[in-house]
């Protein structure tokens, strides 16, 4: 099966042991309660996440999953469903680089792979301040976690690097500049300085910010450095 609940994370017995070792330090991380975000949080103990995960050498799960995901929202009721998708981890503990790069062939071999045409009205150049990832037709917010975050101990999610998407569709009443997406915003922001003991990346803003890359978020560094150079996301229509 292409997509699991939390349920199937717990009981299923063909899944194999990394995932089981990964899933439990995912749960044990996401339901502390000093955890600074409010969704993940909330969404675990409910069990309205749902995972998949690809090994080293297959990725062709992924595609299917989220096509799975993504079917959720099709009808009621409306869950602020998150995915979180667990990447067999390096034999040995890859760099911060090292993670970076595979997280967006990742999310390139997904492109390659989805066959619905990009929406006309968004922009297809990652460096267009309106760009956002798409898959069947929908935005995603695509983010990175990985054990090379020593910092940044939010993004540090176990010894896998974990993919969340998160639909925009979720986001309705919590957009950029509307008072329940500011107001929750700076409340996990500030919860999320207090765990990492850093201040805000400089690169997170929101969606629609026409001083922001979005793709920037994606993957932030471990550090108070704004990213630099291109992204390497590339739409098959133009590489």
């Amino acid at each position: 099966m292409a997509l699991l609940t939390k349920e199937e994370m717990n009981t299923r017995e063909d899944l194999p042991d990394w995932l089981k070792q990964e899933y439990e330090t995912f749960h044990q991380t996401v339901t502390d309660p000093t955890f600074p975000c409010y969704f993940g949080m909330n969404g675990e103990r409910k069990g309205e996440l749902r995972y998949a995960y690809i090994t080293q050498k297959d990725w062709s799960n992924l595609p299917h999953a989220l096509e799975n995901f993504l079917a959720l929202f099709q009808k009621p009721p409306f869950i602020r469903h998150g995915l979180f998708v667990f990447v067999e981890p390096f034999e040995r503990e890859g760099s911060l680089e090292q993670y970076r790069t595979q997280f967006w062939d990742i999310l390139q071999y997904v492109h390659e792979q989805d066959d619905k045409e990009w929406p006309t009205e968004s922009p297809k150049n990652p460096e267009h301040f309106l760009w956002d990832f798409h898959f069947n037709g929908e935005p995603i917010f695509v983010f990175g976690n990985a054990p090379a975050y020593k910092q940044r101990k939010t993004r540090h999610l176990g010894n896998s690097m974990v993919l969340g998407f998160q639909p925009r569709k979720i986001f309705e009443g919590l957009k950029g500049t509307e008072k329940g997406g500011i107001m929750s915003r700076e409340k996990v922001r500030e919860r999320v300085e207090k765990w990492d003991q850093l201040p805000k990346h400089p690169d997170i803003s929101h969606f629609g910010d026409p001083d922001h890359n979005e793709w920037k978020q994606f993957f932030i560094g471990d550090d108070i450095e704004p990213i630099k150079g291109k992204c390497p996301f590339h739409h098959k229509e133009e590489t």
